[in-house]
Order: C-alpha cells, then sequence, then structure tokens
C-alpha cells in the first residue's frame, strides 16, 4: 500500500506513467460525470453547506469544514455534520458516539467533527440527510464534509479546496493524474474556491487553470496554522510520525514551529497502528532521546486500542485550524447567510452533449 499518492501526479505532465495510464482516465472521468448527471439529488429542508475538492488525497477538508461550522456556531445556527466516515466500519446511517473503540467504528475524521458539533455518517448521503431531518434536536444547518462530486444531495453552498502550492497536479483524472473528475466539469459544480496556502507571487499550475478558465465566483484565501501553545516544539528532538494522506506537510509544519526533528516515519492515510509499530516508535524514541509528535487524526486512532495505550500516552499533538484571510472573511460570512436564507437550491450544471 503506498504512503502517499503517487509523485509523479505532481511531476512534469510527459510522465510516462501518465500517457500509459491516459485512456483509463478518460473512461473514469466520463463515468464520474455520466453519476453525476443521472441522479436526481435529494433536496433536504435544512441548508447544506458542502466542503469538497477537486483532487484525490488530503487538501484540509476536515479543518475547512471545523472552521466553517464554528463560524455557524458564532452566529446562533445549530451546525451537524455529515461525513462517509472514510476508514470506518460503521456504514450508517448512525451518528458518532464517544465509544472505546470509536476510531475503528467511524474513522479518525468524524471523532474531530464530533468534538465540535453532532456528527451523522453515512455512506449513502441521502439517508444520512434524512436522518439528521428526522432527529429532534433542532439543527439548522448541514456541514457536508467532502461530497462535492456526490450527486445524491443538492447543495446551498458548495465550497472547493485546493492546495496552494500543489495545486491540481499534471490536470489529468485519477489514475493518470489526482483529479477526481475532469476539471471543467468540477470548475462548475463549485460556488467558491478557498486556496489554502497560496504562494506568495507565483501562482501554481493549479491557480493558473482556474483564472484560465474564468471561474465566475469568488476565490478566497486560507492558511493552515497550529492553535494553541507550541513552545514545547523546540524545546527537545521529536521524532514525528503521521497516517495521513501527505504527512509531509506535517512535518514542515513541525520545522516551521522550531522543531528540531530526529526522525519522521509516514504510514498509510488512515493507517490502523499495531502493537509491534507502537512497540518500535516508543523503541526509537527512546533511544534518541526524542518526543514522540503525531497528528490529531492518527492520535485519535491510538485511544481505545489496550496495545495502544503507553503510545498514547507518550504522544504529543499539534493542534491545527484553517484560518480565512481577514479581508475575505465578509464574502464567506455573506455565502453562508445567503446559504441558511436560501429557499431554492442552486442548478446544476447543464448536461453536456454526447
Amino acid at each position: 500500500m503506498p504512503l502517499e499518492e503517487p509523485v509523479w501526479w505532481y511531476a512534469k505532465p510527459d510522465d510516462v506513467r501518465r500517457r500509459l495510464l491516459t485512456p483509463v482516465s478518460w473512461l473514469y472521468g466520463w463515468i464520474a460525470e455520466r453519476r453525476y448527471y443521472r441522479q436526481q439529488p435529494y433536496r433536504s429542508r435544512l441548508p447544506v453547506i458542502c466542503v469538497g475538492n477537486f483532487t484525490a488525497g488530503g487538501t484540509g477538508k476536515t479543518p475547512l469544514s471545523l472552521a466553517i461550522a464554528r463560524m455557524l456556531l458564532d452566529r446562533g445556527e445549530r451546525p451537524v455534520f455529515l461525513t462517509r466516515g472514510f476508514g470506518g466500519k460503521t456504514r450508517g446511517p448512525a451518528w458518532v458516539e464517544n465509544v472505546t473503540d470509536a476510531a475503528r467504528r467511524y474513522g479518525d475524521e468524524p471523532l474531530l467533527l464530533a468534538a465540535v458539533a453532532p456528527t451523522m455518517i453515512a455512506r449513502d448521503r441521502r439517508a444520512g440527510v434524512i436522518a439528521i431531518e428526522n432527529d429532534p434536536r433542532p439543527f439548522t444547518a448541514v456541514v457536508m464534509d467532502d461530497g462535492l462530486q456526490n450527486p445524491a444531495i443538492a447543495k446551498n453552498l458548495s465550497i472547493a479546496l485546493i492546495d496552494g502550492k500543489r495545486g491540481i497536479g499534471n490536470g489529468e483524472v485519477i489514475p493518470a493524474g489526482p483529479l477526481r473528475a475532469p476539471f471543467d466539469f468540477q470548475i462548475g459544480l463549485a460556488d467558491l474556491i478557498v486556496v489554502r496556502d497560496p504562494p506568495d507571487k507565483t501562482p501554481t499550475s493549479g491557480i493558473n487553470a482556474i483564472l484560465r478558465d474564468g471561474f465566475p465566483g469568488p476565490v478566497l484565501e486560507a492558511h493552515v496554522t497550529a492553535s494553541g501553545e507550541t513552545a514545547w516544539i523546540a524545546q527537545q528532538p521529536l521524532l514525528a510520525f503521521a497516517g495521513i494522506a501527505n504527512p509531509r506537510r506535517f512535518y514542515r509544519l513541525l520545522e516551521k514551529l522550531g522543531g528540531n526533528l530526529v526522525d519522521a516515519q509516514s504510514f498509510a492515510d488512515h493507517h490502523p497502528f499495531t502493537a509491534a509499530e507502537a512497540a518500535r516508535l516508543l523503541e526509537q524514541a527512546a533511544a534518541s532521546n526524542a518526543l514522540l509528535v503525531t497528528t490529531e487524526k492518527d492520535f485519535a486512532r491510538l485511544k481505545g486500542n489496550p496495545a495502544l495505550i503507553e503510545l498514547a500516552e507518550k504522544s504529543r499533538t499539534v493542534p491545527i485550524e484553517m484560518r480565512i484571510a481577514q479581508q475575505d472573511m465578509p464574502t464567506l460570512q455573506s455565502l453562508i447567510d445567503d446559504a441558511i436564507k436560501a429557499s431554492t437550491h442552486r442548478q446544476r450544471p447543464p448536461l453536456p452533449s454526447a
């Protein structure tokens, strides 16, 4: 199992592997488009705000979903999360509960969401939103973590998050590239684009593509930063470990905060840690006289497993949050207000000709 998405997805576009896989990508993209247009979306009585992305892998959808939920809470709304629960055993619809094996049942990201607002797990998004509607609690908005390309539910506001440094890679659809579907199709699904950690001067190929295609909606900037007290990071050597889509991003954050990384151990995204791996990490940390540090997502998978108790007790986490650029906050707040107040749903793009 690869630790991360293929690096050549973000390399020069003339890579031989891209050329060999392009015919498969065309078929994958065609199927993705047809699937979207052939399903009639369910229109919830609650406003639905969707946070998705154009590419496979991690871009920070969960931190952005959390930021939006906190904005709603600050404005007196009662948000609820709807998520697929990738990596968990539960198909749902089911509410995330505080149980000992929560990470195994629901996945790691839903546990982070549930710490802020009630969270519904549902592989079938339509069934999930109906279960939310039937709950007696007075929810006023659904924040859908992922699902931009999912046709099951009509959205009041669709937000696409893009990594400002990696953009859309080589611009090809899976498996020849990182795109979940053809870019010109996906860009028509978004009302708003948020660029995470945009370059200071020169835009990436992904941002250039957005401008070239004439995206009509607003493009906002956001930055991921550590939250809380972080002085401890620079006080001793660190042994970092992470099982996320882009672990290098986590390691760079530690170094930016002054951390001295003596080692970094990467695992597959949503990796279920074993007792043997825990023992090895503890042994390596002791030999290096280093402090074990990991992400909140990874730490969620350590809890509730007796074989991992010592690793959990001896590891620290770095909480992160997504912050929208100050100059862009009024735009985002206005669009969220419009989504909450809207009585009609946005129209889907017209069905393309065959």
